[in-house]
């Protein structure tokens, strides 16, 4: 059976006593009611994997003396999806969460020209990436950015191979995992689709236009299955 797994935001090494934060340290002690000498596997998200020991335990409060450590890789290529932000934040919360089960690299939330609902509670959403991280037994927390214009992003995205996913009625490709030494971005646009400018912004910056199928998706479903397609091998 795997142990318990929690997150902490330090580097360890084997021989070193951490300090569980306040709420991971709750959780040890009074949902999981774990007891001193059992043993957990920690993570900061960069790629550290640790196995340690509970060493002391107060109302609040945990140690963990670290036993051993590992380096877990990345998953390459790293694939970005940046995606517009969604009137009804759960819908995005749901997106978040099943991306990084997928073991997506990087989400960039998105305010395009039609996105509905720019408010965004960072905190909260992190927190959603941790938990995922968590469920799905990663050592890599995806990079979450705070939100910024389309307009902005696009001139900055980065190298690699990039797609933009639309609706409109033009000549697309089938999204696939080709070209896969290269990093991968893709956007997903809002309800309302993205604009026909910045459609055509994405294209001046060598966007390719991508296809996720044959039905119409909600912005979160398309999300997902652009995180799939890119990671499939």
């Amino acid at each position: 059976m795997p142990l318990p797994f929690f997150y902490t935001e330090y580097t360890s090494s084997a021989g070193a006593v951490v300090e569980l934060d306040d709420a991971t340290a709750r959780h040890v002690n009074q949902v999981l009611r774990m007891k001193t000498g059992e043993r957990l596997c920690v993570t900061n998200g960069k790629g550290q994997k640790c196995i340690g020991v509970i060493e002391e335990q107060h109302k609040n409060g945990c140690t963990v003396y670290i036993e051993n450590e590992a380096d877990v890789p990345a998953q390459q290529p790293r694939i970005t999806i940046a995606i517009s932000l969604l009137k009804n934040a759960s819908r995005f919360e749901w997106f978040l969460e099943k991306a990084t089960e997928t073991g997506i690299n990087s989400v960039v939330p998105l305010i395009c020209e039609r996105t509905e609902r720019s408010h965004f509670r960072y905190e909260r959403m992190k927190s959603i990436v941790v938990s995922a991280m968590l469920q799905s037994q990663q050592s890599w927390l995806p990079e979450l950015t705070e939100p910024v214009h389309f307009k902005e992003w696009i001139s900055k995205a980065g190298s690699g191979n990039k797609y933009i996913a639309h609706c409109l009625d033009t000549e697309k490709h089938i999204l696939t995992g080709s070209a896969l030494a290269r990093d991968k971005i893709i956007c997903i646009g809002p309800e309302g689709d993205f604009s026909p400018a910045e459609i055509d912004m994405a294209l001046h910056h060598q966007f390719k236009p991508v296809s996720l199928g044959n039905t119409r998706l909600r912005t979160e479903t398309a999300g997902i299955a652009a995180a799939i397609l890119l990671r499939i091998q």
